[in-house]
């Protein structure tokens, strides 16, 4: 058996197009939901307004989001947790 690369053992996972969720938590004091969706939709300008939830944390210090978008390739994902990783407004993303 061939030991296969990165990249072709995420594509016998992965199917695209496909429908995937991205999560990013940052803090609530901040228009996190705009900032995290313009990133977003540089990769994926297609995402409707529906797409994006938030939920505040018990505390209300932190807020996270969940952006669904229609996945095209590894390397749209790849860009765009790149973007969010580069933002200091993000402080992590799943």
């Amino acid at each position: 058996m061939a030991n296969k690369t990165p990249d072709e053992l995420h594509n016998e996972l992965m199917d695209y197009p496909c429908e995937f969720t991205i999560k990013t938590m940052g803090y609530a004091h901040i228009e996190l939901d705009l900032i995290v969706v313009d990133i977003v939709r540089r990769h994926a300008p297609d995402i409707s307004e529906n797409a994006v939830q938030s939920k505040f944390s018990k505390s209300k210090k932190y807020i996270s989001l969940s952006v669904t978008i229609t996945a095209q390739s590894k390397q749209q994902m790849d860009a765009i947790y790149q973007d969010l990783f580069n933002c200091e407004h993000v402080l992590m993303s799943l």
